[in-house]
């Protein structure tokens, strides 16, 4: 398999990390993938229509886009022990997984806006827009910290992918202020998980 990527991407750690636990992270080759949103990737094109990272090239061929799909790819590959099977659980390692990713989105967003765009053509009502949901997302998390626990899912694993690239870009930097048990989580994961722990964004 070869897998597009950028190491400081939430949704391409997101796959790394699921690899890694996976046991199949030497299956995968990594080929660094450049991406912008005003400058189109010719490469990444063959790929993703899209021009986004993660994609993934299966051994069979097939490629594989956005960090949803291929982690459920992965999983199907590796005994499926990262998403549940069906009921409750299934529903809620999902539900996670997609408040975690659109925290991501959002983040990534401001991120565009504040880096990419001219000071004077700043979009502040759009800034704080996403901000707002990034908070939401978090404060939610923060509610919700006891689903944090017991077996790793595929959630858990978005979830502390987006709440470190936010803190690696700084996009809110009072996140943790009011969140004790969802950073205290996050934190402990990163120390006691190789595969999360290796995978920082630095």
């Amino acid at each position: 398999m070869k897998l597009l990527y950028s190491p400081l991407s939430p949704f391409v750690r997101k796959v790394m990390i699921v690899a890694k636990e996976l046991g199949l992270d030497g299956r995968i080759e990594t080929v660094p993938a450049a991406t912008n949103p005003s400058v189109p990737n010719p490469e990444i094109a063959k790929h993703n229509p899209l021009m986004k990272i993660p994609a993934l090239v299966t051994d069979e061929g097939i490629d594989l886009v956005e960090s949803k799909v291929i982690v459920q790819y992965l999983d199907s590959l590796g005994g499926n022990k990262l998403i549940p099977a069906a009921g409750k659980a299934r529903w809620k390692a999902l539900r996670m997984e997609a408040i975690a990713d659109g925290l991501a989105d959002a983040g990534i967003l401001v991120r565009y806006e504040l880096a990419m765009r001219p000071a004077a053509l700043q979009w502040k009502e759009w800034i704080s827009g996403q901000l707002a949901k990034v908070g939401n997302a978090l404060d939610q998390l923060e509610r919700e910290a006891s689903d944090l626990e017991g077996p790793l899912n595929v959630g858990h694993v978005a979830v502390v992918c987006a709440c470190n690239w936010l803190e690696f870009r700084n996009v809110l930097p009072d996140a943790r202020k009011t969140r004790p048990k969802l950073f205290a989580w996050v934190d402990r994961m990163n120390k006691e998980r190789p595969s999360f722990g290796s995978t920082m964004p630095k």
